[in-house]
């Protein structure tokens, strides 16, 4: 059952995360809209994840941040793969190898799984020492 909750949450995060990226291109600030969009993902993935640990924990779920942020991660890559790549990289001419090949790619993808592993351990590890 929290194998299930983490990938609903995978899913929550991602459909997040698509939406601020591709409204991005709707309000073009930088000349490079793909940047623009790399940087509006990159800064709102935090919140989205955080919000996204916040869920899956509420209800007193045990699993490891580092577990947890690399299903929602892996959740994500996998929605990628089987709906933004096909409906919107190929479309515009990209491809898998140049979507899945880009540093920005993997260091959302990272920041995803450091964000929920930061939320796991200040919001509900505890501590070593309670008194």
């Amino acid at each position: 059952m929290k194998t299930i909750r983490a990938i609903l949450v995978g899913c929550l995060i991602w459909i997040l995360g698509s939406s601020f990226y591709t409204a991005s291109y709707f309000i073009p600030i930088l000349d490079n809209l793909e940047l623009q969009a790399n940087l509006v993902l990159a800064i709102t993935i935090i919140p989205n994840a955080w919000l996204g640990a916040h869920i899956f924990y509420r209800k007193g779920a045990e699993m490891h941040g580092l577990k947890l942020g690399t299903l929602v991660a892996t959740t994500a890559i996998i929605l990628d793969a089987i709906i933004t790549v096909p409906f919107l990289i190929l479309p515009q001419g990209g491809n898998y190898r140049d979507f899945f090949g880009a540093p920005a790619f993997w260091l959302i993808a990272l920041e995803i799984v450091l964000i929920i592993l930061s939320y796991y351990h200040f919001r509900v590890k505890q501590p070593l020492l309670s008194n």
